[in-house]
This record gives C-alpha cells, sequence and structure tokens, in this order.
C-alpha cells in the first residue's frame, strides 16, 4: 500500500477518493488545512501529496512552500479547471503535476502510478551507473545529481526530466519522448508544464555552473550541451 496524503477541505471529495483508490493499492490520508497537512507531510512518510489550491489555515501554494523546505515528496496540485495561474504558480513552487478540477479518479490514478514509477527505486543494474556530463554528475539509482561535487534539489519531476536529458546529452531529446519518460503522459496542446520544469533545471544548474546549458529546439524539443 502507498500511503497517499490529500489535502483538500473538500470532505465529500476526501471520501470519494478514500473510497476509490484504496481498492486501487493506497492508503489514503486526509488532512482539511493547509497548516495542518503542511505538518503531516513534513514529520510522516507518503509516497505522493495530492493538494488543493484553496484551502483554510495556509492555502495550497503556501502549504507547498512550507512542504518543500525540507520534502521533495512528489505533489499534485488540484487547481481550478482553466486557471493557468495556478498552474504554472503551483509548479514554480515546486509541485510535480496538477489536475484540474473537476477530474475522473481514473486519471488521478493514472498520474499517481506515473509519479509512483519515476520515483521509485531504480533498477539494480542502476545502482552501478552515473551519468558525466561536464561538471553534471547523474546517478539513476539513488536518483540524485550533484554539479562540482554540490547537490541539487531537485523535485522527482525535475530528476526524471534532467537524467533523460543527460543520457542524451549532446542530442535533441523532443517534447513528446521528455513527457511520456519523464512526466508520464502524452503531450497535450497548451500544456507547459514541460517548459516550467525545464525553466526550473536552468536555473539549478545555472546557479552551480553557468556552462550547463539546455537549450530549446523550437518546435523539437530539448538538448543538454554536452
Amino acid at each position: 500500500m502507498h500511503p497517499i496524503l490529500i489535502i483538500d477541505d473538500d470532505l465529500e471529495l476526501g471520501e470519494m477518493l478514500t473510497e476509490y483508490l484504496e481498492p486501487e493499492g493506497f492508503a489514503i490520508t486526509v488532512a482539511v488545512r493547509g497548516d495542518t497537512g503542511a505538518e503531516l507531510a513534513l514529520h510522516r512518510p507518503f509516497s505522493a501529496i495530492i493538494l488543493d489550491v484553496m484551502l483554510p489555515g495556509l492555502n495550497g501554494f503556501e502549504a507547498l512552500k512550507k512542504i518543500r523546505t525540507a520534502s521533495q515528496t512528489p505533489v499534485i496540485m488540484l487547481t481550478a479547471k482553466g486557471d493557468d495561474i495556478d498552474r504554472i504558480l503551483g509548479l514554480e513552487i515546486g509541485a510535480d503535476d496538477y489536475l484540474p478540477k473537476p477530474f475522473n479518479p481514473r486519471e488521478l490514478v493514472a498520474r499517481l502510478r506515473a509519479i509512483l514509477r519515476r520515483s521509485s527505486a531504480a533498477d539494480p543494474e542502476d545502482e552501478l551507473i552515473q551519468i558525466q556530463c561536464r561538471s553534471l554528475l547523474v546517478s539513476p539509482g539513488s536518483r540524485r545529481a550533484a554539479v562540482n561535487g554540490e547537490a541539487l534539489d531537485l523535485t522527482s519531476t525535475e530528476f526524471s526530466v534532467l537524467e533523460l536529458l543527460a543520457r542524451e546529452a549532446g542530442r535533441v531529446v523532443s517534447k513528446e519522448q521528455l513527457y511520456r519518460s519523464a512526466l508520464g503522459r502524452p503531450l497535450t496542446p497548451y500544456d507547459r508544464s514541460l517548459d516550467m520544469h525545464i525553466s526550473h533545471l536552468r536555473r539549478k544548474l545555472g546557479e552551480c555552473d553557468s556552462s550547463l546549458q539546455i537549450h530549446t529546439v523550437r518546435g523539437t524539443g530539448y538538448q543538454l550541451e554536452k
């Protein structure tokens, strides 16, 4: 059973998701306030967090900021349908994915499984793999990355994107491949999630070594300079 924390003040939704997710292999804990939910996230181990935007105590963005001070547990944010600002802000703060309300529970299960696949222990053979690209060292087995020996603070999704770019350093990786392999879903029109994750990676890499460049290949994808 994968422990999942739902932070949402909609009691009916919490009950419905609990009834739907538990038979799928998830152990559900529900918090109805942003402040209590953030405390739970920081003091108990969860495989993933489902976080609403509109919450009492702390709103979803404030709760996510608090969680990200000490935890990289994958977070799926629930946003209002069509609210691009909430979606972008959530990704900027450190959400791994988002799902607009109302949503189909099957879609939530698919997103959860994709996140868990990305963040789970790697294949045993990956334990021996070290991907070196200039000053960047990526370790798939431990899902850690470092620049000049300094650890990068990455979300699960950011690591998955960086790992794929590092494996293909010097080559262009298409957006479709990055969405399917790193984000766990197909590319859809108007979805800017990948662009936000790339922006975060550029900033984090640049803060450690400005020569580590991720290039945009217009109309195709992204390339980590070798």
